[in-house]
């Protein structure tokens, strides 16, 4: 057998959505390589885009756990998100009001309690309610935050936002160093286009190995659950809360833990951004962050972990491709465009895909079902033929 049959089998597997995913990202990282060869794309900021992508991909993680695996109609993302970044800035912050200087994992240990003890305040008196009640509360929750965020300098400096974040691995023995210890190296590959690796690059690149870790164990935790019998009760109850209840099932116990898990998602999101942009203000929890990762499980599919990730890459991919058209001369303003884009994206969607574009059939039944490839094997005869034919013999 040839070591080219395993692929061509994967891909000859893939559904129609699913090479349309796969095409496009392959055009667009071959994009990205002709953009860091030619110098059009600075590498430092390249693994920032990756950074940012995996943030976003994490957010798009905890609102899929909630919406997509029970249907909690959850508007605090920005909230939650708020609260991890938060939580750890002013635990390790050299500029922070309150204490400052600790070490960023027990800043990361800090923000996931406090986004645990809020998701159980914000959970406790609406989810035995209407999902209703859970977007009005959590609308309104996501406010609150962002006003004492804003409001109470003693506890948040205000409107200055908290400076002087260290990295992530900041007092790690090795990678504490590591950005300073490795050689400024300078490749030109395109003659006139110089590609510079120095310190900031390699600092970007161990931004880059922390949220790939978050992200890789959150979607590999996800996964498991998503198949596992607590995952089945969740989407039982998205599907018929009634039906849940009538199993046998405790509702309201599976719907706080599902809102919990995606809650402590988006703190830890909020957790890598702060020590990636290393800075955190109020602007950080503006409405529009909630707004991006609901289109990321939208465009993706609803109760995919694999359309959570692809849409969290699409936001950042619009949100920070039109930047560079303020380098292009248009006779109207490129900044609004992004929004724009957004919304082009979402009715075409809603249009054709309304399922989303790698909807969770493929994680969830036979990959032989789905998308007209059949269906599962059945047995030649049933329970009774089969003993009757054993007792004969």
């Amino acid at each position: 057998m040839s070591a080219l049959d395993a692929p061509r089998a994967a891909l000859a597997e893939l559904t129609r959505p699913e090479g349309w995913v796969l095409g496009v990202s392959v055009a667009f990282l071959l994009f990205l390589l002709a953009a860091l060869l030619t110098g059009a794309l600075g590498p430092t900021y390249f693994l920032f885009l990756v950074g940012l992508a995996g943030m976003y991909a994490l957010l798009s993680f905890g609102l899929n756990a909630q919406w997509g695996f029970t249907g909690l109609i959850n508007f605090s993302v920005a909230a939650f998100f708020g609260i991890g970044a938060y939580g750890s800035a002013l635990m390790t912050a050299s500029g922070s009001p309150i204490a400052g200087g600790l070490d960023p994992l027990v800043g990361l240990v800090v923000a996931l309690v406090v986004a645990f003890a809020l998701a159980l305040l914000i959970g406790i008196p609406t989810l035995r309610l209407r999902a209703d009640y859970l977007a009005i509360a959590s609308l309104g929750l996501a406010e609150v935050v962002r006003l004492i965020v804003l409001n109470e300098r003693w506890l948040t400096n205000g409107s200055a936002g908290v400076r002087g974040i260290p990295g992530f691995f900041e007092g790690w023995p090795v990678l504490s160093t590591f950005p300073e210890a490795m050689p400024g190296l300078r490749l030109e590959v395109v003659p006139g286009s110089p590609i510079l690796l120095e310190t900031a690059f390699w600092q970007a690149s161990l931004n880059v190995l922390l949220v790939l870790g978050f992200a890789g164990a959150t979607f590999f935790v996800l996964r498991r659950a998503h198949r596992s019998p607590w995952g089945r009760v969740l989407r039982t109850i998205r599907s018929d809360e009634d039906l849940a209840r009538a199993l046998g099932k405790n509702t309201y116990s599976f719907k706080m833990q599902s809102f919990v898990l995606g809650s402590l998602i988006m703190a830890l999101a909020g957790v890598f951004y702060t020590h990636l942009n290393l800075y955190v203000g109020p602007g950080d929890l503006d409405p529009i962050t909630t707004f991006y990762a609901w289109v990321a499980v939208i465009l993706g599919g609803s109760g995919s972990n694999r359309g959570a990730l692809f849409g969290g890459i699409v936001i950042v991919t619009i949100r920070e491709g039109t930047r560079f058209l303020n380098d292009v001369a248009l006779p109207i303003d490129p900044a609004p465009l992004r929004l724009l884009l957004i919304g082009v994206v979402i009715v075409a969607v809603m249009r054709y895909r309304p399922q989303g574009i790698l909807p969770p059939q493929r994680d969830l039944i036979w990959p032989s079902a789905v998308d007209g490839g059949g269906a599962p094997e059945t047995p030649d005869s049933g329970v009774r033929e089969r003993k009757g034919g054993g007792g004969d013999e």
